[in-house]
């Protein structure tokens, strides 16, 4: 067996090599992705190409190969025995109703393995996304004129709260504060944690502050690099969606905590690989974080301020919400805080106006009816 070839990057942009490569490795998967899938689907890649993001195609790709999965495997809908095998007659021959059983099928089924049975349960947004996945594929065969007509408009609607419908979840000021205090003096750790803990305690308190004060997503933090940061001049660099690059302000908090980081706990940029040098957030084996690991991070500090078991810890998503809502609260516009946390439409930014933290506190806190009929209510 030959060596596998070693990418190297001939980067002339002003984006940082991390995130170059980062979407590189996105885009390798959905090539992958797409060697196991019929050939005739070359202009639905293409489509994905030219009009959504590298995260966005391949998720895509993921519903795509799972529903042509599905045909070959659980339907008789085709004699393919293999994905790459389905012909564009097969495809022909579909009608929405199989379409529509595909999406009752995800609702709930087993995938057998050598070493067991897993139950797989969606939700309907879940079932929407892979709804709107087949939706887009079939359209564009459509409109390659490779399909007699467009099945989509017999495909069933799938049931989704509007935003405004969903409860944000958010941690509170007060939650916010024992989190804080959990990371800085190592409280209500068990004997495990500290010991991790005491390596990494500066590392873990400037990746918390960073997703409170800006609101970061976890693939802008994760790809943060030591050159990111120009403390002489205030600010650090990220990148959105779509490679957009945008200047963040530091505060005195943000700027103390990595500042210490940097130069009392992160290993020595010498001592690492030349792919490693220049990340900001390491692992203790001297890697960049993987976003499993700053996730997993962030579970298990949320759930200290939640008073929770680890498994019920809150996301890194979770905690830019918290920072949409503590911002607001605080009396700041909707619109700067929309181009802080870089909503494309104001109207998600709004839905943090509209969520009050401590309504249904306030509401509650003086029905104490038990309380009131033993006379222990002040």
């Amino acid at each position: 067996m030959g060596k596998e070839k070693q990418i190297k990057i001939h980067n002339k942009s002003d984006r940082p090599d991390n995130v170059v490569m980062k979407e590189q490795d996105i885009i390798c998967q959905c090539e992958e992705i797409e060697e196991e899938l019929p050939r005739f689907l070359k202009g639905f890649f293409a489509y994905l190409r030219g009009n959504v993001l590298p995260m966005t195609r391949l998720a895509y790709l993921y519903d795509i190969r799972f529903f042509c999965h599905y045909l070959v495997e659980e339907t008789a809908l085709t004699e393919a025995e293999h994905p790459q095998e389905l012909t564009i007659r097969d495809f022909n021959r579909l009608r929405a109703t199989d379409v529509n059983d595909f999406i009752d099928y995800c609702r709930r089924y087993q995938v057998e393995t050598d070493s067991g049975i897993t139950i797989y349960e969606n939700n309907n947004k879940t079932l929407a996304r892979k709804k709107s996945s087949v939706s887009v594929m079939f359209k564009q065969l459509y409109r390659d004129e490779l399909m007699d007509k467009n099945i989509t408009d017999g495909f069933d609607p799938i049931r989704v709260p509007k935003a405004s419908e969903r409860e944000i979840k958010a941690l509170q000021d007060d939650e916010v504060m024992i989190m804080l205090d959990a990371v800085s003096t190592g409280s209500h750790l068990t004997k495990k944690e500290r010991q991790f803990w005491e390596k990494t305690k500066k590392r873990d308190k400037a990746i918390l502050l960073l997703f409170l004060t800006y609101g970061l997503r976890l693939s802008e933090l994760q790809q943060l690099n030591v050159s990111s940061f120009n403390f002489s001049r205030g600010e650090f660099t990220i990148y959105r969606k779509r490679g957009k690059e945008s200047k963040m302000p530091l505060n005195q908090s943000v700027m103390s905590v990595v500042s210490q980081y940097i130069e009392e706990e992160r290993a020595d940029s010498k001592t690492l690989t030349e792919e490693h040098q220049d990340a900001l957030f390491l692992s203790l084996q001297g890697k960049r974080m993987t976003e499993r690991q700053i996730r997993e991070l962030v579970k298990k500090y949320t759930s200290i301020g939640l008073s929770t078991s680890r498994d019920a810890g809150y996301s890194p998503h979770k905690l830019r919400a918290t920072a949409a809502t503590s911002l607001i609260g605080r009396g700041n516009s909707i619109y700067d805080v929309q181009a802080l946390l870089d909503h494309e439409q104001v109207t998600t930014t709004q839905l943090y106006a509209a969520h009050k933290m401590n309504v249904k506190r306030d509401l509650v806190k003086d029905m104490e009816w038990e309380l009131e009929r033993t006379g222990k209510k002040d």
